[in-house]
């Protein structure tokens, strides 16, 4: 066995751990815990969602953050984060890199098994990395995630080498997602469909049955065996006897069922719900998600922002920082930043980002929008300065929506006219397939600085197996190419953190992007919910240590 304990090696969505030391928590939920006495096994925790549904509840198909959500629960990785930040191996026991960074060896921690019984060895390894390669899988955050590697060769039962085709610090960072972890050899040789209803892991709970838009529910695995030493667990069982994951989409009907007791802990807690909850005995896990902020996308490929005097000039004239301090009561702290508040190597500059509406008027003037009609928008060469933004009704909090609503009246004044769509899930990513939008927010999760060149390196402009591509600023800068490139195959540290600082720059001083804030991440739990802050590396709570007082 590995010897680290398992307060080492989970990533804690805040500084602290144990008695609830959460951001957000309150000092309630510490003395909750305290009064709360040892942990006990039994009962099912009762979880509300109001993510749209997974189309499948195997997190390499497609691979967005529900997914993950879900499937940390009865999937499990390679890697983890440790509290630090620090990559560690989970199901892996150690691993090593080639003097020329392009082999990868791992060796897994021996004695795992799968919820069909078998055992976990180095072919799962294999089949898992070539299930994300395969096109049929129609992976994207998994796919972009491994795409370097070019084979993996079985050494021995619990060895690997993973050949790829040009260095990849990043690698064991991509390892540590949820959208790659390992699954059993015979459930995914499955059809896919069958895969999809019940992917087969080593975690803590299994799929037990799914009941299509109303719930899914999760059961302890009894077999299940906790891949490091910790000293402070009898045994490696989850407390819980299991998790019943509700679909309830409506954010009030979510806030009253948890109010009522009928729910334990609900997800996409809202602003004022959060801060009426300090008051309220209800405890607060604020998990920002690593990778990207939240943030708009310019898209650069078509008019009216292939122009950068028209981008900045947009940034220019809407409200950020006003915006957010009314609506988020102050949830969501403002980022100037590509890359979220957990990520050590984000680069931030407030002083391009700010409103001044004369300048934004100046700008356009600049750029040749000079002419008015009869609604007082902008035109030029005979065309309406228009802007379209599809938003997803299914990962933009009302909160959200109204901030852009906002954007949507500051930019009238200097004479855009903004378009809003509010869309599902499945019309928003239909929309960014047909280059149906001037601007979108599209968060997107993966751990560490690489998320740069998924978000904006050329090659993101096409579509990954899924259909799904995550450049959607459209940015394609041979320069920037190169550099996001040599940040990822560079062994140095130290250059490795100025390559990202530099491409951070070009994107940002280029106003192809405006960011607002970490992507929201905020989960709202009843008194009786014990264990909470723990999560994965994606930033998805764990329940393996959660226990219920009654």
């Amino acid at each position: 066995m590995a010897k680290f304990s398992s307060s080492q090696l989970k990533i804690l969505a805040t500084a602290a751990i144990g008695g609830l030391a959460l951001a957000g928590c309150g000092d309630s939920g510490s003395t909750q815990d305290e009064a709360a006495g040892d942990p006990q096994s039994g009962g099912t925790l009762i979880y509300a969602s109001g993510d749209a549904e997974p189309d499948c509840l195997d997190p390499h198909y497609g691979g967005n953050y529900p997914q993950g959500l879900i499937s940390t629960q009865y999937l499990e990785t390679l890697f983890t984060k440790n509290e630090d930040g620090e990559t560690v191996p989970w199901l892996a026991e150690s691993s090593e890199v080639s003097e020329d960074g392009l082999t990868h060896t791992i060796t897994l921690t021996d004695g795992i098994t799968f919820h069909d019984g078998t055992p976990l060895t180095s072919e799962a390894i294999k089949a898992n990395i070539e299930h994300l390669q395969d096109p049929d899988t129609a992976s994207s955050t998994g796919f972009l995630a491994v795409q370097k590697v070019e084979e993996v060769e079985l050494v021995d039962d619990l060895t690997a080498e993973l050949h790829l085709s040009a260095p990849d610090n990043a690698l064991e960072e991509s390892l540590s997602m949820h959208w790659t972890a390992i699954q059993s050899p015979d459930a995914l040789a499955r059809d896919v469909q069958e895969n999809c209803e019940a992917p087969i892991g080593t975690g803590p709970f299994q799929v037990d049955s799914w009941d299509r838009e109303q719930q899914i529910n999760l059961v302890r695995n009894e077999d299940y065996v906790l891949p490091v030493e910790d000293p402070e667990r009898e045994n490696d069982l989850a407390y819980l006897d299991g998790i019943t994951w509700r679909l309830i989409p409506e954010a009030a009907t979510r806030y009253a069922a948890l109010q009522s007791g009928e729910v334990h802990i609900i997800d996409n807690a809202q602003p004022d719900t959060i801060q009426s909850a300090d008051n309220a005995n209800i405890g607060h896990l604020d998990s920002p998600r690593p990778g990207a902020s939240n943030r708009i996308e310019l898209n650069s490929s078509q008019a009216p922002f292939d122009d950068q005097l028209v981008r900045e000039a947009f940034i220019r004239a809407v409200d950020v920082d006003g915006g957010i301090q009314a609506l988020f009561f102050d949830t969501a702290p403002r980022s100037h930043s590509l890359l979220s508040s957990v990520e050590s190597l984000g680069y931030s500059d407030d002083a391009l980002f700010y409103r001044d509406v004369d300048e934004a008027n100046d700008l356009l003037d600049e750029a040749g929008w000079t002419d008015r009609d009869d609604d007082d928008v902008r035109m030029k060469d005979g065309e309406r300065l228009e802007i379209v933004m599809p938003v997803s009704t299914n990962q933009s909090v009302p909160a959200e929506q109204s901030l852009f609503e906002q954007f949507q009246a500051q930019a009238s004044e200097v004479g855009f006219d903004m378009q809003i769509n509010l869309l599902d899930l499945s019309s928003w990513y239909a929309a960014l397939a047909e280059h149906n939008y001037n601007l979108v927010s599209a968060p997107y999760t993966k751990v560490g600085p690489s998320v740069l060149r998924i978000l904006y390196h050329s090659s993101s402009i096409e579509p990954a197996p899924s259909g799904y591509f995550a450049n959607n600023a459209q940015v394609d800068i041979p320069e920037l190419d190169e550099i996001l490139i040599q940040a990822e195959e560079t062994p140095d540290g130290a250059e490795r953190a100025d390559l990202y600082e530099q491409a951070q720059q070009m994107v940002l001083e280029d106003f192809y992007v405006l960011p607002l804030y970490d992507q929201q991440n905020h989960f709202l739990y009843t008194a009786d919910v014990q264990g909470m802050g723990e999560a994965s590396a994606i930033a998805a709570p764990e329940y393996y240590n959660v226990w219920l007082t009654q």
